[in-house]
């Protein structure tokens, strides 16, 4: 069997273990879980503090496995966004009013075809969000990737929630008509 994130049959997959079946999730975890330990691993760089995020994240799958529905995403998506707020859940854990240091990000790795953009997407995202101005880019970057609450940034930057909330607007307006144009 293939050790890749390929989604020929992980919806599959994802169904018979929201049936309670084993075997599936064992080839669903060997299907999935280098490329999840990756996202983990970016988020939670100590390698023992990651691999807790990972086995966290494998037991929210199996738990929630019936909630997967293939209209709103494949499969690799949902299980990186759970393995993705997991990581992120640690992290606040360990470091709370701490923050990630979103300009480490690697936007390569999102440019797998599975996870819904490509290499070109990503690349033109990235040149989208050099021509924001730092401090614009650095907030779209610790709420959209980070998952940095309004709340949590109006806290560490000293601004309130609704001009935070204006700067994310303005902040993707410009990302949306850099993209657009």
């Amino acid at each position: 069997m293939s050790g890749g994130t390929s989604g020929e049959d992980l919806p599959e997959l994802l169904m018979a273990v929201a049936e309670g079946d084993r075997a599936a999730f064992a080839r669903f975890y060997q299907r999935t879980s280098a490329k999840l330990f990756g996202i983990i691993l970016r988020i939670l760089p100590e390698r023992s503090v990651a691999e807790d995020a990972m086995q966290d994240a494998y037991t929210k799958i199996w738990r929630n496995a019936a909630g997967f529905d293939a209209r709103r995403g494949s499969p690799i998506s949902w299980a990186a966004t759970i393995a993705r707020n997991v990581a992120i859940d640690q992290r606040r854990r360990e470091h709370p009013g701490g923050r990630t240091r979103a300009d480490d990000f690697d936007f390569d790795m999102m440019g797998d075809p599975a996870a819904g953009a490509s290499a070109e997407q990503m690349a033109a995202l990235r040149a989208c969000l050099d021509r924001l101005d730092t401090d614009q880019r650095a907030l779209i970057l610790a709420a959209y990737l980070n998952g940095e609450s309004r709340e949590e940034l109006s806290a560490r930057l000293g601004h309130p929630t609704g001009t935070i909330k204006s700067w994310l607007h303005r902040g993707l307006a410009r990302l949306k008509g850099c993209l657009d144009g």
